[in-house]
């Protein structure tokens, strides 16, 4: 139980004083009610003692009584309705509520903390007037009234004849069968007669000589003269007197009639009210009870589960009203200190002199009687031991007793006589002798089995047992057992059940018998009474809480019940306070269902009380957790919810929007896209796909975008990218970098997609949703920026906002909205949130299956026209901060900045749209497709550029426009190159023509990834749209390759905000295999070609159709041959076949061999040849087979640049040494490029189709294979060259990892042997056979030419050794050997490119054939030693014939 402001002592005491009824004369009711009082309300607050009593017992022995209290009442005599008494009670325990501000009880048990009221003042305010208010009964004396005042005033005209009046009145009420209550002690009834003088108005003389008369006819002992009213009224107002009487009256009086009937009729509580009703005679009392009983605001037949609030707000009014017209009345105004005094004296004189030796004299009088009849020798106090110290009959069962409780004795039965004496040795505190007496009683009422009595014995035998001073016996905690279950089962007498266990409930509190106290409490529970049982049960609730062992889910399960009956009770306030004790013991414990069932009836509570925010909370919860109610109870509570928001709404309807807490928004998901939507393709155009809110984020893709962005605004500001540079970001999202405000352009619309996710299992409906936004004008061109304004949602001036007119959630469903802003104003913009209507679809629980789609386009949602209006704020947590020693150790979030863009001045805005253009094409494939771009802004753009990291893949043509051809029919076959028709007395051979690379953009010193797109006057004006031819090339790898393109361009007004706009696009190409080509070059062993020249070469080029037949392709004609170089060109075809076409079927291979020659033109230009097999020359210098060799060529030195980057020389010692490697090195290397152009036939849907693309190989080194693209050698190796590309998609690619740095890898010093052995090329002329007669001659000469020629750019030294024996295993299969005759070792000095001619002879013996290269060549740089020097080998033998004739 709660802890109580008194002691159970003192409890016990206050609950059973001795009774003293007043009748008073109308002269003396009108002097007390000067005072606003009664005669009986006059006396109470000092109606307790102030010093200690002394009495005697039967035995004569003193008997001190403490702190004793009398009740003076006025006589009464119509018993007080239970209907009233009920009325009362719900009432008292209404009023008493918690104080406001009271600092509550922590209780801290296990893993809760508990916020605990400690004191329950309602529970004492009802226990004490439910004891006072207990009607007296026949079976118990202690409600029966000991004395009765007789009250005259003194300027009465015979105040002796009044007193004699009320004497016989008081008679005729005690001794008349005509009246059965109020009940009387004893026949004899005490009466006190008192004089009451008017100080104010009286005479004092009269007052005196009456009260002397009265002292000689009733003596000195049963009359007093009171004077009261010493001061005026209207006098003295100023003066503050103390009023006791305020705590008293304002408790529980029913209704005061006689001066009172204007008066609203009060409830309020009371802890020391003596009885029930207070003055008024029989018919007033009866009609005014049933006239206000009816008439209250708070009678429970209400419906208590309602949710209309007028009744409550009814009720308060009327305790409200009638609360303030109570405590406005002052009491006692004519009362002086003196006076108070006055009647305190009074009653002591009373007590003292009147009721005490009345109630001593009764005792004795009880005891002489019950010794005279029990024919006992001795007083029963002194036969107490003798009684109770023998042996005992065992009592019977309260089973085995038969139910006479209508048993009825009659007053003078001696039974009854020993109870009216125990009843009066309690009162005045003799409790040792009261059990003794009770425990006579019990034996008594037992043997006749009058168990109503016995069970009254019982029960006060078992409190006096426990009152007794020094504690001589335990509590007997069954004689209350016993008693309660006999008035309870067997009498059927509630109100006395429940006395039993108020009483013994307190006495095991105050024992620390929590345990026994909760049980005793729960078990009187019951269905006739909601109060009583929400009462108990939280006081059992509070001895759980209060246990050692405090039993916490315990104490609030039984809360959850008493706020149960509370409610029922029609006690609001008591049920939402108990209910929101046990929801912290429920709170985020995993109990849902419990949780919901507490919020919701917090939440209907709340609202019957108009603590609308609380209810408001309470059904927030039951929405926001996820709740495993099923779907009709889910609907129920949202309507609930909203019904209660909309509620709180009407109140403050201009007040700021509330938060609503449906449905979830995921707001790190918030999406923000900046621009106009995608436009869809139409026909044969395809926009620029650009971004848009349906791509995902791919992190990669964003790094390449920016790094193409970088690129290119770095070769805009000459290399140097610009420290305020920002770069583009159209959709911002969680990946993104949000630190920056981002940029959008005034009157482009802001597209924000927010993410919904509803938690219920019913659909919601947002209706009317639109995004909250605040927006500062600004200027940005201005030096001063005016006044900021803060705007709402409903300028549509500044800002435009798109609403949503119906948005459908399904039960359980994520779904984005995208709302819509249009800025028509620069400034900064700041998006708070979204505003919505909330609302529930009607048969909301059966539309789940329900495509929310058809709903949204057609508009039938049918709304159950509950919905409020409210907001959800966008809060954004920024990415946790982690590079500062400080962030690491703390817990820090950046800015996120992606709703607060910054509205910029108007920009231009670019359209692309792309026509033609293919998705599938063969490597290599050339393909013409046109790009039409549009200013759809009100500004001119210029500087138009596009950038991709695959310039290889498209041209725009050369920068004149004699380089591009003009259309595609120009030609036959709508060839997309610029072709002439051929000379047929040309084929096979070389047809010249040159072009500088600076006219294809490459060799600018920019980057040549960014290509300047030709718009003509460079400028597009608003509205204007220019359409430019295409060139696309299939990329060399098979496979979907996908291809970014970003146009870059700029307003011809510079901005402070944003510099330039982007466009984004991607393509997909799809490729597949068509031409396979290597080539490799090696010197020509004729030295002289017909210019007689000494530099000539080889080109071998190896075609090969690895083409699969399911693209269709029937066949690949190799229509040209071209080479690109500044020093080299094709010649001539050498294999020249009868086929004028070079045709290649599936899997054919052909193999071509060109006469290459050193150019004579400068090394400015590129010497274009073109070897025709067709009819037409394509020409290879213009556009787009030029552009693309170029692109090509670009990309080529990039790889190789990088290469070079990597290589880092060791010490700036070996610079000469290094440069003499690298002339050693360039002797190798050859600069020449191949184009091998060719058309392929393809059948689709029965029509062929001439497709036509081109292959470039680089040739860098003499005697090295190159390729069309770069080789995976490991499968090349394995399985040959022709069979590797069908398995290279299969297998995958292995790759060895490296758990080691690299290190920089060295320039070599030494160069290789292949490198050494082409610095001087030798070549050997002599006849192929030689006839010579040895029978005339046995020796024969033959002439031989060694042919020497200096590759390098160096002046080289040269030896040549003829003393060189073959020891090779292919010589020695040559049998036989010659000499050489003359020198055998030669010096020479040749300069760059130098041919010089050495005659030898050699010498044979006899026939044969015989291998001429064993001449042994040594070179090395001038100004070397020999280092470099190594033998100079022959390609191939020199056989020589020798026959003989």
């Amino acid at each position: 139980m709660a802890q109580c402001v008194q002691s159970v002592q003192e409890f016990i005491q206050d609950s059973f004083v001795p009774l003293v009824a007043a009748l008073c004369s109308e002269e003396a009711e009108r002097l007390t009610r000067k005072n606003s009082l009664s005669f009986a309300e006059l006396v109470k607050p000092f109606c307790r003692l102030t010093s200690e009593v002394h009495m005697r017992d039967p035995n004569n022995q003193l008997h001190v009584i403490k702190n004793l209290k009398i009740a003076v009442n006025n006589i009464i005599t119509h018993p007080p309705q239970p209907g009233a008494i009920r009325k009362l009670l719900n009432d008292v325990v209404s009023v008493s509520q918690p104080a406001e501000g009271l600092v509550a009880n922590v209780i801290t048990a296990g893993d809760y903390d508990l916020n605990i009221s400690a004191t329950t003042p309602w529970f004492e305010s009802y226990r004490e007037c439910f004891l006072q208010s207990m009607p007296a009964s026949d079976h118990e004396f202690l409600n029966h009234y000991v004395a009765c005042m007789l009250v005259v005033s003194s300027s009465e005209p015979e105040p002796v004849e009044q007193f004699l009046k009320l004497s016989q009145e008081q008679h005729r009420i005690q001794h008349s069968s005509e009246y059965l209550y109020p009940k009387w002690f004893i026949p004899n009834t005490l009466k006190y007669y008192v004089l009451l003088h008017d100080v104010s108005t009286g005479e004092e003389q009269r007052a005196d000589s009456i009260y002397e008369e009265m002292k000689q006819r009733y003596g000195t002992q049963g009359c007093y003269l009171l004077k009261i009213n010493s001061r005026v009224s209207n006098r003295g107002t100023d003066e503050q007197i103390p009023d006791p009487w305020s705590q008293y009256l304002q408790k529980n009086t029913i209704q005061n009639q006689d001066g009172y009937e204007d008066c609203p009729y009060t409830v309020i509580s009371n802890k020391n009210t003596d009885h029930l009703i207070s003055d008024g005679l029989d018919s007033e009392i009866k009609d005014g009870l049933s006239n206000n009983f009816k008439t209250h605001p708070l009678q429970l037949d209400h419906p208590s589960g309602s949710l209309d609030s007028t009744d409550y707000m009814k009720a308060t009014a009327s305790l409200q009203d009638s609360k303030k017209s109570n405590s406005g009345t002052p009491h006692g105004a004519c009362l002086t200190l003196t006076d108070h005094d006055r009647i305190r004296q009074f009653i002591q004189e009373f007590t003292f002199r009147g009721l005490l030796p009345h109630i001593e004299k009764t005792i004795r009088q009880l005891n002489d009687q019950l010794i005279s009849r029990k024919g006992l020798s001795r007083s029963l106090f002194s036969a107490t031991k003798k009684w109770f110290s023998g042996s005992k009959v065992p009592e019977k069962s309260i089973n085995e007793l038969k139910n006479t409780s209508g048993l009825l004795y009659p007053p003078e039965a001696p039974e009854l006589q020993i109870r009216k004496m125990a009843d009066l040795c309690f009162l005045v505190q003799h409790y040792e002798l009261a059990y003794s007496c009770y425990h006579t009683a019990k034996k008594d009422f037992l043997n006749d089995q009058a168990m109503l009595y016995a069970a009254g014995a019982l029960e006060m035998a078992a409190v006096s047992a426990f009152l007794q001073p020094g504690a001589p016996r335990p509590y007997p905690a069954h004689y209350m057992e016993t008693a309660i279950q006999t008035y309870r089962d067997i009498c059927k007498n509630m109100v006395l059940a429940e006395r039993c266990v108020l009483l013994s409930a307190e006495i095991l509190k105050s024992q620390s018998k929590y345990s026994e106290a909760a049980a005793l409490l729960i078990r009187l529970t019951s269905e006739d009474s909601d109060l009583r049982s929400a009462l108990l049960l939280e006081q059992a609730a509070h001895c759980f809480i209060n246990m050692k062992s405090p039993m916490v889910r315990k104490f609030a399960f039984h809360m959850i019940l008493a706020g149960h009956r509370f409610s029922k009770a029609g006690q609001k306030k008591h049920a939402l306070r108990c209910y929101c004790q046990a929801m912290q013991v429920y709170k985020g414990k995993g109990w849902s269902l419990a949780e919901d069932h507490i919020n919701f009836t917090i939440g209907r509570q709340s609202f019957t009380l108009r603590q609308l925010d609380n209810a408001v909370s309470a059904f927030r919860h039951i929405l926001i957790n996820d709740s495993k109610q099923p779907p009709a109870q889910q609907g129920a509570f949202l309507r609930e919810y909203l019904y209660v928001y909309k509620n709180v709404t009407q109140l403050s309807p201009d007040g700021p929007l509330p938060q609503l807490p449906l449905p979830y928004i995921n707001s790190s998901a918030t999406r923000v896209f900046f621009g106009h939507d995608r436009r869809p393709a139409e026909g044969e155009k395809q926009a620029a796909t650009h971004v848009s809110l349906d791509q995902e984020y791919d992190s990669e893709s964003s790094q390449q975008w920016k790094e193409l962005e970088e690129q290119v605004v770095s070769v805009i500001n000459k290399g140097i990218i610009p420290s305020n540079f920002q770069p583009t970001q159209f959709c911002l999202n969680r990946y993104s970098d949000n630190s920056r405000f981002p940029l959008a352009v005034i009157e482009e619309p802001i597209t924000v997609e927010v993410s919904f996710r509803n938690p219920l299992k019913v659909p919601l409906l947002l209706t009317d949703l639109s995004l909250l936004w605040k927006f500062q004008p600004k200027d940005f061109n201005a030096k001063h920026d005016g006044e900021t304004k803060e705007l709402g949602t409903c300028d549509d001036d500044m800002i435009g906002t798109e609403a949503i007119a119906e948005f459908l959630i399904n039960s359980e469903e994520t779904k984005v909205a995208r709302l819509k802003l249009f800025p028509h104003q620069t400034g900064e913009l700041h998006i708070l949130g979204v505003v919505y209507n909330l609302g529930t679809v009607q048969g909301a629980v059966t539309l789940d299956g329900i495509d929310p789609s058809i709903g949204l386009q057609t508009g039938k949602f049918v709304s159950n026209g509950l919905s409020v209006r409210g907001r959800q704020d966008l809060e954004i947590q920024g990415p946790r901060l982690n590079n500062t020693k400080e962030e690491k150790t703390s817990i820090k979030y950046g800015p996120d900045r992606r709703l607060d863009p910054i509205i910029t001045e108007a920009m231009p805005l670019l359209e692309v749209f792309f026509i033609n253009f293919p998705t599938g094409l063969l490597c290599g494939e050339i393909r013409k497709a046109y790009v039409e771009f549009v200013n759809v802004s009100k500004c001119p753009l210029t500087a138009l550029k596009v950038v991709s990291k695959h310039p290889e893949f498209f041209t725009f043509g050369g920068n004149t426009a004699v380089l591009t051809p003009l259309s595609p029919s120009a030609s036959e076959n709508c060839s997309a190159y610029k072709t002439v028709v051929a000379d047929p007395t040309s084929v096979r051979t070389a047809l010249l023509s040159s072009a500088s690379s600076v006219d294809f953009g490459v060799g600018t010193g920019g980057q040549p990834e960014v290509i300047h797109v030709p718009l003509p006057d460079a400028v597009l004006l608003p509205g204007a749209s220019v359409q430019l031819p295409m060139w696309l090339r299939g990329p060399d790898e098979e496979g979907v390759h996908e291809i970014n393109f970003l146009f870059y361009y700029e307003s011809i007004k510079r901005h402070s905000k944003m510099c330039h706009r982007v466009l984004r696009h991607t393509a997909v190409i799809c490729t597949s295999r068509s031409l396979h080509i290597r080539a490799t070059v090696c010197r020509s062993n004729a030295l002289e070609d017909e210019e007689g020249r000494g530099d000539n070469m080889l080109v071998f080029v190896d075609v090969e159709n690895i083409n699969t037949s399911e693209t269709g392709v029937k066949e690949f004609h190799i229509v040209q041959v071209s080479s690109n170089s500044k020093h080299w060109k094709l010649q001539k075809s050498v294999n020249v076949s009868e086929d004028k076409d070079t045709k290649l079927a599936s899997r054919e291979r052909a193999k071509l061999c060109f006469k290459a020659v050193r150019c004579k033109n400068s090394e400015e230009n590129y010497t274009f040849a073109d070897i025709v097999f067709g009819n037409e020359q394509i020409i290879s210098s213009a556009s787009p087979c030029a552009d693309f060799f170029f692109q090509s060529l670009s990309s080529e030195f990039k790889r190789m640049h990088v290469q070079s980057h990597t290589h880092v020389s060791q010490r700036a010692t070996k610079q000469s040494f290094d440069e003499t490697v690298r002339l050693i090195q360039r002797c190798s290397e050859v600069d020449l490029n191949i184009v091998v152009l060719w058309k392929a036939y393809v059948v689709e849907d029965n029509k062929q189709l001439i497709l036509e693309g081109q292959h470039h190989v680089a040739l860098n080194t003499v005697g090295k294979e190159a390729f069309s693209f770069p080789q995976k050698q490991g499968f090349k190796k394995i399985l040959g060259n022709s069979d590797w590309e069908d398995l290279e998609q299969e297998l995958p690619e292995m790759v060895l990892l490296k758990f080691f740095r690299p290190e920089n890898t060295p320039v070599p010093a030494r160069p290789t042997p292949e490198q050494l052995s082409n610095l001087i090329k030798t070549s050997l002329h002599y006849p192929e056979s030689f006839n010579h007669s040895f029978h005339q001659k046995s020796l024969c000469l033959v002439p031989v030419t060694l042919l020497l020629s200096n590759c390098s750019q160096a002046v080289v030294d040269v030896m040549i050794d003829l003393r060189h024996k073959t020891t090779s295993p292919e010589a020695l299969e040559i049998h036989g050997s010659f000499t050489w005759l003359g020198q055998t070792q030669y010096k020479l000095q040749l300069k760059s490119q130098e041919v010089y001619s050495l005659q030898l002879k050699a010498c044979f013996v006899h026939t044969g054939v015989y291998n001429l290269g064993t001449p042994r060549v040594f070179a090395k740089l001038v100004d070397q030693v020999t280092l470099f020097e190594t033998s100079q080998q022959n390609s191939m033998p020199a056989l020589i014939i020798i026959n003989n004739i």
